[in-house]
């Protein structure tokens, strides 16, 4: 038991290791190699890289707000900590990649605000705000969160993410 939950510790802890890692070099060599407002063209009609500075939330939901931003992203960080420290021993593996996810996107965005004072986006479809991987990695997380407590709630995800004998 202490074994399993140790192996979930490490998944949720190299997972959000890995997103604020990877969500800060891309975001550094974004602020590195291009000039805020331009925009590159990866696939045409598809995907460009545009450097944009969001003082707001994700996909630039209240621009301008960026202290309650910041305090709300941290009250959620802890308060997601919390939630995650009292019942770790009951989630599956796949709650733990989530909470990785989830936190590790709150934090890539709050290390920009508390250096940069906002947040770099860069991904840029067209038809949609621009973003980046920090705001992919908390969408995701949200997205798998959902899943597993609904497989939870219906009994297919008890046992790591396996059915259980019975069905």
């Amino acid at each position: 038991m202490m074994l399993a939950r140790n192996r979930k510790m490490i998944v949720f802890l190299v997972t959000m290791f890995l997103v604020v890692v990877v969500d800060q070099v891309t975001k550094a060599l974004v602020v590195a190699l291009m000039e805020p407002g331009s925009s590159v063209t990866l696939i045409p009609h598809v995907i460009s890289i545009t450097y944009t500075r969001n003082t707001g939330a994700a996909f630039g939901l209240f621009a301008g707000s960026g202290q309650i931003v910041f305090w709300s992203a941290l009250v959620v960080v802890v308060l997601m900590l919390f939630w995650f420290y009292r019942s770790h021993q009951q989630k599956n593996a796949w709650a733990f990649v989530a909470l990785g996810l989830l936190i590790g996107g709150a934090v890539g965005n709050l290390v920009d605000r508390v250096f940069r004072g906002r947040v770099v986006d860069f991904f840029d479809l067209g038809w949609w705000p621009v973003f980046n991987v920090a705001d992919l990695a908390i969408v995701a997380g949200v997205i798998m969160l959902i899943v597993v407590m609904v497989l939870e709630m219906t009994g297919r995800g008890a046992k790591e993410g396996v059915k259980p004998e019975s069905e």
